[in-house]
């Protein structure tokens, strides 16, 4: 192996390094997927269902912050309640 052709080598490591870390900090990217007990059916948590439960926690003076899966169950079921009485009806159901 050449001396240039190393050198490229190893550039081409580096930046697919650095992109991988790069990626693992957009925390904002990573989604879910979300089992509804009380409706039996999944939603997918992704910017659209975060969207929603903004929505919700603006509504009910809640911290919208707040990690949907740190709340109480109780919590959890008036959003999925408010959640089935809003928005779309085409999330996925399996």
């Amino acid at each position: 192996m050449s001396r240039g052709s190393h050198v490229l080598s190893s550039m081409l490591l580096g930046g697919a390094l650095v992109f991988s870390v790069a990626g693992l900090a957009c925390e904002h990217h990573h989604y879910y997927r979300v089992y509804d007990p009380y409706y039996t059916d999944y939603h997918d948590w992704n910017h659209d269902e975060d969207d929603y439960y903004r929505r919700w926690a603006s509504e009910t003076h809640r911290d919208p912050n707040h990690d949907f899966r740190k709340l109480p169950s109780g919590e959890q079921r008036e959003y999925w309640t408010w959640r089935h009485n809003h928005g779309d009806r085409d999330h996925d159901r399996h």
